[in-house]
């Protein structure tokens, strides 16, 4: 059964092509299949889907070609997923307001420079091997200024056009902080294990997913990964200068990351962290204690689930309850509209940069 999707364009002009995506193509956001062509009306765009009959319903959304360009709200921020009874013929016209990744300016000659330290450097804790590469600051090479370093998890989708699901854009997104005076940071993007990531990626405790091999991937990144980016880069080793982060399954290993080393991390990045897969941390398990001094950054969209805003509410609470009155700096951003895609988390990487390393700390820890 054939249903006919008319789509009504209120951006601004804008060549790339439209695509459906959802349920029915596992959210691919450009495939040409699913390519919407102009109609004789100025700005309508329309598709016809052949969809199968025992599915009950579909649910879709708009991209001009990835993730990092999905359709927006009339206020320039994330919609829902729309949603329909698939078990029935029609003909259904939407309306799309703005765009994201329209015209995103960065300034180029602040670009960071971007080396890819080895395609293949060894984990031996988990007798495997990676992709790592560091993001250093535009003139790294022209100053004898040493940085901080932040670890962030599925380097794949951090700074790459084309990435499957889309990408941060941490490299644009740090020369625009870079021409704010605010880029004097190396950024260590780690490939994700594809097949192995989640098992990679879950504690090693019983969660949702079984035991995973966490506590070895978490072990590589403290005892092996630091060290040598230590060793080659002029970096800023101790903890205070240090953050580890990520996003969904990498930002809940972050977590872990942080909480069983507070002598190598003091700067978290999370961003909407599986933490269904752990609804309760184990702290007896962590070695963090009262006297951790760090700097934690949560955000969260409440159209990603109906439980991660309340759990980043608990882990922020608990997280201060354990800590001495002072000593723990946590904000917690949440986007009433915030979908879980690589485009928002980009979004949110300049705020959490800018406080987690850049503004002078305040006598009111929680923000």
């Amino acid at each position: 059964m054939r249903r006919r999707l008319l789509v009504h364009d209120h951006g601004i002009d804008d060549e790339r092509p439209i695509y459906v995506t959802g349920s029915f193509n596992d959210w691919q956001p450009g495939q040409e299949a699913f390519e919407l062509k102009p109609t004789d009306q100025p700005n309508y765009y329309k598709i016809e889907l052949e969809l199968p009959v025992e599915t009950e319903w579909v649910e879709y959304k708009y991209t001009r070609g990835g993730w990092d360009a999905v359709e927006l709200d009339e206020q320039g921020g994330y919609v829902p997923n729309r949603r329909k009874a698939a078990g029935t013929k029609w003909q259904h016209t939407d309306h799309v307001n703005r765009w994201a990744g329209v015209k995103y300016e960065f300034p180029a000659a602040f670009l960071p420079v971007i080396e890819v330290i080895s395609e293949a450097f060894e984990i031996p804790q988990l007798i495997r091997t990676r992709r790592i590469a560091a993001l250093l600051p535009h003139d790294y090479y022209h100053s004898d200024k040493s940085y901080p370093v932040l670890y962030l998890q599925d380097g794949q989708n951090l700074f790459e056009d084309g990435a499957p699901f889309g990408s941060w854009g941490v490299d644009k997104r740090l020369a625009s902080l870079a021409s704010r005076d605010q880029g004097d940071v190396i950024i260590i993007s780690i490939d994700h294990a594809e097949k192995q990531r989640m098992s990679e990626f879950t504690p090693s405790f019983n969660t949702q997913l079984g035991r995973g091999e966490g506590k070895k991937y978490v072990r590589f990144l403290a005892d092996t990964l630091k060290p040598y980016i230590d060793s080659h880069y002029r970096t800023k080793p101790e903890s205070e200068h240090t953050g580890i982060g990520g996003s969904s399954l990498g930002g809940l290993i972050s977590i872990y990351a942080g909480l069983m080393y507070p002598e190598v991390y003091d700067k978290f990045m999370i961003f909407s962290p599986s933490l269904w897969v752990t609804p309760h941390i184990p702290w007896e398990l962590m070695d963090l204690n009262d006297e951790f001094t760090g700097r934690v950054y949560l955000y969260g969209g409440e159209q990603e689930s109906a439980t991660l805003v309340d759990r980043l509410k608990n882990y922020r609470d608990e997280l201060l309850e354990r800590t001495k009155p002072g000593n723990c700096a946590v904000k917690l951003e949440v986007d009433p509209n915030g979908q879980h895609n690589e485009a928002r988390w980009g979004q949110e990487f300049p705020n959490a940069i800018e406080w987690l390393f850049f503004e002078e700390p305040k006598n009111d820890k929680l923000v």
